[in-house]
């Protein structure tokens, strides 16, 4: 296994490596880097929660080595809704798919700040060693899927994406999910545990979505709704990855601007 050197993991934590998630479109010339996806499930609602959004602004975007590009969803759950503030980015789809990591992982309940770590590894979404020990074990696992955003054109309201996907046949199975993106949003909160504050967040999902099963055929074709909240090119980006039947592993992920 190759290991994080403490040289990197410091800049990994302290945002000193910046090559933005979005900026990165795939070339199909180039070397794909290994996509480590890291899910923030988080709320404006809690108190816990900021440290953890801050982490992720850290770490979106960012290489811990050459071959590798962490890219980040923040993903704002409803629970926290009822609680004097309702979060404006928030969706019962993000809270319906930390239930089924709470499934998956055994837990007693679901929590925030949570992060998930493709698909394998999860922990409070502000403790940076897990996060660190999180990657280092990511580091010694190839992808399962050579997974490549080829094209985007809108139409309407929709978007339709070329992919291609080349890798491990029993992958077959899995899902492709597509999350769009804001880039940047930041929110003045009003009431609850963060009144008075002005929060930050990145890589927040406005949609998400099961859009096909991985198939034989190297390439496939997408189409998927925008949300009314996207309906400009600029400041958003798509996230695409195919996913392990019941919310398991991630096999494969690319991510690329509007």
């Amino acid at each position: 296994m190759i290991r994080l050197t403490a040289g990197i993991a410091i800049a990994l934590l302290s945002g000193v490596v910046t090559m933005s998630a979005q900026s990165t479109a795939s070339d199909a010339s180039a070397p794909s880097p290994k996509v480590i996806l890291v899910e923030l499930f988080t709320s404006e609602g809690c108190s816990s929660c900021p440290p953890a959004d801050a982490l992720l602004r850290q770490i979106d975007g960012t290489r811990p080595r050459a071959d590798q590009l962490i890219v980040g969803i923040s993903e704002h759950v409803t629970y926290w809704n009822s609680l004097g503030w309702t979060d404006p980015f928030s969706s019962s789809i993000y809270t319906d798919r930390q239930n089924a990591y709470g499934v998956r992982f055994g837990l007693d309940s679901v929590y925030t700040p949570q992060m998930v770590v493709n698909g394998t590894e999860q922990f409070v979404g502000s403790d940076k060693s897990s996060l660190v020990d999180a990657i280092r074990k990511e580091q010694g696992h190839a992808s399962h899927i050579d997974l490549r955003i080829i094209s985007l054109s809108f139409a309407g309201n929709s978007l339709t994406v070329n992919f291609s996907a080349v890798g491990d046949a029993s992958a077959r199975s899995a899902d492709i999910i597509a999350v769009l993106a804001d880039d940047t949003d930041r929110s003045s909160v009003l009431r609850g545990e963060n009144s008075g504050r002005a929060l930050s967040h990145v890589a927040v999902a406005r949609s998400l979505s099961r859009v096909a099963k991985l198939q034989a055929t190297e390439q496939q074709t997408v189409q998927i709704p925008l949300p009314p909240s996207i309906r400009t090119t600029q400041g958003h980006h798509l996230i695409l990855f195919a996913q392990a039947p019941g919310n398991g592993p991630i096999l494969g992920a690319d991510s690329r601007p509007l």
